[in-house]
């Protein structure tokens, strides 16, 4: 709602600026920004003090100027009945407030919109995809992990409403040196469970869960002698391992809400003809040399601080290669714009992972690459120290199961993806307002409790003009509702949800302040008590979209 005014009421002064300054043709570009306190007005401008220069005059002085130029154009507008007054403030901003009628016109959008209030259609149909999570398959899903999965699909779903064509995709590395330290873990472990006394080495996987698949593996192979196990041969443990935990990833991140369109695996992705086709495609570019027997790729000549070999001396491929080829895959089935979630320890791989997208052909911006640090777990007050080697984390599945999968999706968003997570599991558990999650569920419980009420006392959420509206917390929360669907193009814009977790628990603090210093149902004042339930259920709705984009339920009662 105050996204649509906003762009119209710029473009309103874009014009008032033209036909003021017909001659000048150098002017900044104006724009208005929503100020951080409220009582600085809905829309701000700092147009005056980037033109001080310009006209050579204070930016007080010329924010008057201009402030008097926007108000005669906008009282010969139809903007004359949404702007309420334009004022200036030091060192020259020039501030608007809307009227109480304008305001009060975000109920009516949001009632006619209802879940799709705060979509739009920014994306235009544009095909995006994110991969995110793409835990190798060696063990259950940590924490860190589970923030990857919070983030990718409240952000995949913000997307959306949005209007983009938003893909969710998990890329499984079924290949490789961490699959065969799989097998091996798994296969020393049945030969323990054997009685036969082994050093296991430091780099294996030591978890319980391993000695769990050991016994599996034994019982459906019918193993029961240290010769079949030595028979076995390495791939069979290995292929058994990453099948059986990632059969134990999909459950959990379903049970988590996250359901992916797409299960991408290197295996037949990163095949040797694929290898091949890509190799003979950079070396056809000129993107290719040779050194010391190994095949280089001029990632140089993209911004990469130093060249990268693809295959070495002895023909085996770098990581880099098969991720080449993945990426080349992921534009060959059409994504305009890919958005990978990655770890901290993968910062100093995004270089040349884009290196290679714009040696491929296309706009390095096309790929985005976004670090999700990590989380620590706190318990009673101290952080939980983990090993996700020797098996000793918590799990995602232990965090869901102690804490509920409202309050570990909620929690797992509760800070800016490029900073550190503090999970504090016992405050997760609250039921009380200290539980962010728990006080902005409360608030749309509260709606619904409200309704039971006015339904005893026969008062009706009517269509009105809503002119009644006039205390300072019922402004306070129509304001806050308007910003919605700007909040979610703020997301987009910083590829992170945080934003809206930060606007819900504000939006669910101004609606429970409203709450406390007004009666909603008032028998006596029927006309008040039916717009107050009004702006009650557009609460409501505005909560129920929110907590929904970021996978969290919207109970009715708690």
């Amino acid at each position: 709602m105050f996204l649509e005014i906003r762009q119209q009421l710029q473009l309103l002064l874009e014009e008032a600026l033209k036909k003021a300054f017909p001659k000048q043709t150098s002017l900044p570009l104006l724009e208005l920004d929503v100020p951080t306190d409220k009582a600085h007005g809905e829309f701000s401008c700092n147009i005056a003090l980037k033109s001080a220069k310009l006209f050579k005059k204070s930016p007080l002085e010329l924010a008057q100027e201009l402030a008097a130029i926007f108000e005669a154009h906008v009282k010969t507008s139809p903007f004359q009945n949404k702007i309420a007054k334009i004022e200036v403030k030091k060192p020259g901003f020039i501030n608007f407030f809307l009227t109480d009628r304008a305001l009060s016109e975000v109920i009516e959008e949001i009632f006619k919109q209802g879940k799709d209030y705060g979509q739009l259609s920014l994306g235009k149909g544009k095909k995006i995809q994110i991969e995110f999570v793409s835990a190798n398959p060696t063990g259950p899903l940590s924490v860190a992990h589970a923030r990857q999965a919070a983030v990718g699909d409240a952000l995949a779903n913000i997307l959306k409403a949005l209007g983009f064509d938003a893909q969710k995709e998990f890329y499984v590395n079924d290949e490789g040196n961490q699959i065969n330290i799989l097998g091996g873990s798994i296969r020393l472990r049945a030969i323990e469970i054997l009685g036969e006394k082994i050093e296991f080495p430091e780099d294996h996987y030591q978890g319980e869960y391993i000695k769990d698949m050991a016994s599996v593996f034994m019982e459906q192979n019918k193993i029961k002698t240290l010769e079949q196990i030595k028979g076995t041969d390495l791939k069979k443990w290995s292929e058994f391992g990453a099948v059986y935990l990632l059969d134990i990833i999909k459950k959990e991140l379903e049970d988590f809400g996250v359901r992916f369109d797409h299960w991408a695996y290197q295996s037949k992705i990163a095949t040797p003809k694929n290898i091949e086709t890509l190799l003979d495609y950079l070396g056809e570019k000129g993107f290719l040399y040779e050194k010391d027997g190994a095949l280089w790729f001029k990632s140089t000549d993209f911004g990469d601080d130093k060249d990268r070999v693809v295959e070495k001396s002895d023909g085996a491929y770098t990581y880099l290669t098969p991720d080449m080829v993945y990426h080349k895959n992921k534009f060959e089935r059409g994504f305009d714009r890919l958005i990978n979630l990655w770890g901290p320890d993968h910062h100093g791989y995004i270089p040349r992972i884009k290196a290679f997208v714009e040696a491929f052909g296309k706009d390095r911006e096309a790929l985005n690459v976004l670090i999700v640090q990590l989380a620590t777990i706190y318990r009673e007050g101290k952080p939980v120290s983990m090993s996700t080697r020797r098996g000793q984390y918590i799990s995602l599945r232990e965090v869901m199961e102690e804490v509920g999968v409202d309050a570990a999706r909620f929690f797992f968003l509760m800070r800016h993806i490029n900073m550190h997570l503090e999970f504090d599991l016992d405050l997760a558990k609250k039921q009380s307002p200290e539980n962010p999650v728990y006080y902005i569920q409360y608030a749309h419980a509260r709606v619904h409790s409200m309704n039971k009420k006015a339904l005893e006392a026969a008062i009706t959420c009517k269509r009105a003009e809503f002119n009644l509206l006039k205390e300072r917390e019922e402004l306070d929360l129509l304001k806050m509702l308007g910003n919605f669907p700007e909040i979610l193009k703020f997301c987009y814009e910083q590829l992170d949800p945080y934003p809206l977790v930060s606007y819900l628990q504000e939006l669910a603090n101004t609606f429970h302040k409203f709450y406390d210093y007004h009666r909603v149902i008032e028998p006596q004042n029927t006309a008040l008590s039916s717009e107050r339930l009004a702006l009650v259920n557009a609460s409501g709705i505005v909560l129920a979209n929110g907590l929904r984009l970021l996978g969290v339920s919207t109970p009715e009662s708690m």
